[in-house]
């Protein structure tokens, strides 16, 4: 199930949404442009579980602020791919809903929370988390619960054939998280070898399901 697009009009411009995923991009060819390949940035700017659970590292920056430069980096073409094309499709009716400004705080709450999800099922690891799953994952949870029925446009793959068909949101981040849920309990047992940080996806996913609720404006008034 490949989502592409929803039936979901906004009636704002959803600047931050596309100002986010292009400084995601640019962060991205940045670390390629690196004589590494990002490996020595990702250890100095990715959130590190027992770093930022103790604050103790040898980092240049302050380990809470890694929290924040991880959910800007990534680990290859289809890791920003997926997690972008997620928030393109979803986040502008999010920040349509939220405002401008509160859009901004929640998607950085949402990878917080999501972060810490991580660091706390792995405390004592070493190995750093980066990505803007967490915080996209926050996006979905805001979305499932605020338009569970909007229809998502998704590629279905049968073979050699491919199939479009429209379905409720419901079912597409459903699906999707019951997936995160199936992996993160096999996973639970050797999260500190490194991969994809389940838990992550999870707390950020429990964040937007949560706060969007209590953060949106009360007033029509959207910023």
């Amino acid at each position: 199930m490949f989502p592409y697009k929803d039936d979901n009009p906004s009636s704002t411009f959803p600047f931050v949404t596309i100002g986010i995923i292009l400084a995601n991009i640019i962060v991205f060819i940045m670390q390629l442009g690196l004589e590494t390949g990002g490996r020595d940035a990702v250890m100095a700017y990715g959130a590190i579980p027992s770093s930022i659970l103790t604050f103790e590292s040898a980092q240049p920056i302050h380990p809470a602020l890694t929290i924040f430069t991880a959910m800007f980096m990534h680990g290859g073409f289809f890791h920003l791919f997926g997690n972008m094309l997620y928030l393109w499709i979803f986040g502008n009716n999010i920040e349509d809903s939220l405002g401008h400004v509160r859009f901004i705080f929640f998607y950085l709450l949402c990878g917080v929370i999501a972060a810490y999800s991580h660091a706390l099922s792995a405390p004592g690891s070493a190995i750093p988390m980066i990505g803007a799953s967490g915080a996209v994952s926050g996006i979905l949870g805001a979305y499932l619960l605020l338009f569970p029925y909007a229809r998502v446009h998704t590629l279905i793959f049968l073979g050699f054939f491919v199939q479009t068909i429209k379905v409720p949101a419901l079912i597409v981040i459903g699906f999707w998280a019951i997936i995160q849920v199936i992996n993160g309990l096999l996973a639970s047992g050797i999260s500190n070898q490194g991969g994809i940080a389940w838990f992550a996806h999870l707390g950020g996913f429990l964040a937007g399901l949560v706060f969007i609720k209590l953060w949106r404006p009360r007033r029509s008034n959207k910023w």
